[in-house]
């Protein structure tokens, strides 16, 4: 008989994003590079899109606001009454002055497709001849010199203008704004009398386009349109004037009054990152392309293409699901430029884009997904983009090579994950090539003296600036930024290495690579030893930086320094006596765990200071999810070697970890901010910067909760000692249908049907 409670073999979508509704957020995205996620948003109580969106790297504002417009041309304002988020739509209730009710869904599509929906309420009887003529216009304005090929195109108007990065660099796009019709949710079609009625209001688009001094404003009364209203007099496309000084007013609208009951009007915003003016016309013989329902199945499709997973502790329930989100807010599309393949940005604003730094985390989080594209895309977009001397560039803008800068990540555990869910030789083939490059330069260039271990150069390569580990070997180490000033052998970017140098050997092997796999052997052994015997240090029970030019260790006591439990290599008295420091509240054992640089470090400051100024990026004792996920997955790995003390500080860090990640303390309200207080949870919300995908979460949730291990040949179920009282995993890895139960103690697994059993504590293990 099997267990109670299972899950469907196919989820259905919607109801994955009812779970993750609220009315605290606002974050939009077609998954293909375009966003709409303003960390401090101005006009939230404005319909439309008037805070900036982004087009990658590139931000775009205003986008449009919308208005309710009576026949004299004024607006009837409009007003919040109540708003709900999922992550396929931003849902407003607006509430007019003259008494009107709408609902206004904000979502966007792929393609860079920025829609607003609205609908009157049914029971308003509309139309209603008591409220009179009413247009719902979408408008906007772009500075006069920016505003380009301004023209008319049936409903709609196009344009071109310049967009402008954090880099001063530029991109080129063009754009529209059109009207819309929408049937209600499930009539592809529509009556022949509401047919005609339809056809009739869409011939009724206006279309208006001025010049104006004064200001960009989401209040339409303050525009140019509305003393020219009452005879049409909404100016010519092609923008007189004696100058573009000012700004250039934008408009479309359609005449509300006139849509028959249970239709909705609105309008689209196409971005066409190529400097085209996009297409606004219908998708093939789609009659709603830009429909809400639209954005609703591409979301739950996303959410169809991963495992569910729930469990007792409504943290971890959660979070699974909220990072499948965050994962596709970030999506980015390929086909574009430096970005050819799928990946996931770093995160909002201008972290959108792929960064070698949290490129590791996105390989280890996609693969989970149906689709290994962004998985893969995670690593080759930087092969193809590898210099000519072997390196890396530590970030992928869309159009330019400015700033790219370098970062160290772990490659070569990223690739073997992938593998081991979606295997594919001539994916591991490319991975091969291009590591063998990448490692080649790291000897070359990083440890020219031959020791085994990696050189830091700069306080932000390792993606963790401002802490005592650098200022250890040089006090001016934070007075500049991306000047290689330093010599510091790092912990981190050694057991990177170690690991590169490990996995190439295994790939060698399986690509028939022998002197490979003798080459990278000992490679990785030279790396190994210095590892244990030059970084290891007894007297502390941690591993430690080494001051390059002394060759002494720094003895600094940073979250890094337990990036060892990553590898093979640690005898069990080694692993109990770090994960003793993770219980010590002297050290690491701050309520939530782990900080970044140990409590008694002498320049430990919870709250983000250093030197007396609160950074954007501290790394002196805050909490930062990314060393987090680091620590739990070399926990795991130990755990998984049968190590009980390292699974009992996996379960400690991740509960605590996962709990971490939500507002107050309500299982209703997640969010993945760059680091938190250590000793209250507290994210640095000052910055804004939400839904930061640098670290990996559902991997470890999949992993660590419900115990799902894939390797190369095999699935193990081992699952950590969380003291759930149940969780349920369902999904198809590899072609294979598998569903895990935890009752208690108890462990069910069900492989294509196929019933076993265990306990916590005693792995099992299905060859594929």
């Amino acid at each position: 008989m099997r267990p109670k409670g299972r899950l469907p073999v196919a989820s259905a979508g919607e109801e994955r994003l009812d779970g993750l509704a609220r009315n605290d957020k606002w974050f939009l995205s077609g998954g293909d590079g375009c966003v709409w996620a303003p960390p401090f948003p101005s006009w939230l109580d404005r319909p439309g899109f008037w805070d900036a969106a982004h087009v990658f790297h590139y931000p775009l504002a205003p986008l449009y606001s919308v208005a309710l417009v009576d026949d004299e041309g004024a607006s009837d304002p409009l007003h919040v009454e109540a708003t709900d988020w999922r992550p396929d739509r931003l849902r407003v209730r607006w509430r007019s002055r003259s008494g009107l009710t709408f609902t206004e869904l904000r979502y966007v599509l792929p393609g860079g497709r920025f829609c607003s929906a609205w609908r009157t309420e049914e029971e308003l009887g509309w139309p209603n001849p008591a409220f009179g003529e009413r247009h719902l216009v979408a408008f906007t304005a772009i500075p006069g010199e920016l505003a380009r090929e301004v023209r008319r195109d049936g409903r709609a108007l196009r344009w071109a203008t310049t967009l402008f990065d954090r880099r001063k660099e530029t991109l080129d796009v063009g754009v529209s704004l059109h009207t819309e019709i929408f049937a209600p949710r499930g009539h592809h079609g529509a009556t022949r009398d509401a047919r005609s009625r339809l056809e009739k209001v869409l011939d009724e688009t206006l279309i208006g386009a001025r010049r104006s001094e004064g200001r960009a404003d989401p209040n339409w009364d303050l525009g140019p349109f509305v003393e020219s209203w009452v005879d049409r007099g909404l100016g010519d496309p092609d923008l007189p004037g004696l100058t573009t000084h000012g700004w250039a007013h934008l408009m479309v609208g359609l005449p509300v009054h006139d849509v028959p009951a249970r239709h909705g009007v609105g309008f689209v915003l196409t971005v066409e990152p190529d400097g085209e003016s996009p297409d606004t016309g219908s998708a093939g013989t789609d009659p709603n392309p830009h429909a809400p329902a639209r954005s609703t199945e591409g979301w739950s499709a996303v959410f169809d293409g991963y495992p569910r997973f729930s469990c007792s502790d409504p943290y971890l329930s959660r979070y699974f699901d909220y990072r499948i989100y965050g994962l596709h807010l970030n999506r980015i599309g390929g086909g574009r430029g430096r970005i050819p393949h799928p990946a996931i940005a770093e995160g909002i604003e201008y972290f959108h884009l792929p960064i070698t730094y949290s490129a590791q985390c996105h390989m280890r989080e996609t693969r989970w997904s149906a689709d290994p594209s962004p998985a893969r895309g995670s690593l080759l977009n930087f092969l193809e983009a590898q210099r000519e001397d072997g390196s890396l560039p530590g970030r992928l803008y869309v159009n330019h090579e400015v700033g790219e800068d370098f970062y160290h990540a772990n490659w070569a555990d990223g690739v073997l994950a992938v593998d081991a869910l979606h295997p594919d030789p001539a994916f591991l083939q490319r991975a091969y090539g291009g590591l063998t490059r990448y490692a080649d330069w790291m000897t070359r260039e990083r440890d020219p003296e031959g020791t085994g271990m990696i050189t830091v150069l700069n306080h932000y390569e390792t993606g963790q600036e401002y802490m005592s580990r650098y200022a250890a070997v040089d006090a001016r180490s934070d007075a500049t930024e991306w000047e290689p000033r330093l010599r510091l052998k790092g912990v981190d970017v050694t057991v990177y290495a170690y690991q590169l140098r490990r996995g190439l050997a295994e790939l060698a092997g399986r690509l028939g690579d022998e002197p490979g796999v003798a080459r990278w052997t000992e490679a990785a052994e030279a790396t190994a030893r210095a590892l244990r015997e030059v970084m290891w240090d007894d007297e502390s029970g941690l591993f430690s930086d080494v001051d390059g030019a002394t060759g002494r260790r720094t003895g600094v006591k940073a979250a890094v320094c337990f990036y060892p439990l990553l590898t093979d290599l640690l005898e069990p008295g080694e692993v109990a006596r770090l994960v003793a420091h993770l219980e010590d509240t002297s050290t690491f054992g701050t309520p939530f765990p782990v900080p970044s640089s140990a409590v008694d470090d002498p320049l430990f400051d919870a709250e983000g200071l250093w030197k007396g100024k609160r950074h954007n990026c501290p790394w002196n004792g805050r909490v930062w999810p990314m060393t987090n996920s680091h620590i739990v997955e070399g926990l795991l790995r130990q755990w998984h070697l049968g190590r009980s003390a390292a699974g009992m500080a996996a379960a400690h860090v991740l509960s605590r970890f996962v709990c971490m990640m939500f507002h107050e303390g309500d299982p209703g309200r997640p969010n993945c901010f760059e680091h938190y207080n250590p000793f209250t949870g507290h994210p640095c919300r000052f910055r804004g910067i939400d839904d930061y995908q640098h670290s990996w979460v559902l991997d470890l949730i999949a992993r660590g909760a419900a115990g799902i291990e894939p390797t190369r040949d095999a699935l193990r179920v081992h699952p950590l000692p969380l003291g759930l009282s149940h969780a349920t995993f369902a999904g198809t890895l590899r072609g294979h249908r598998i569903h895990v139960w935890l009752e208690g103690e108890q462990v069910r697994l069900e492989f294509d049907g196929d019933l076993r059993h265990s306990r916590i504590g005693e792995p099992m293990e299905v060859p594929w």
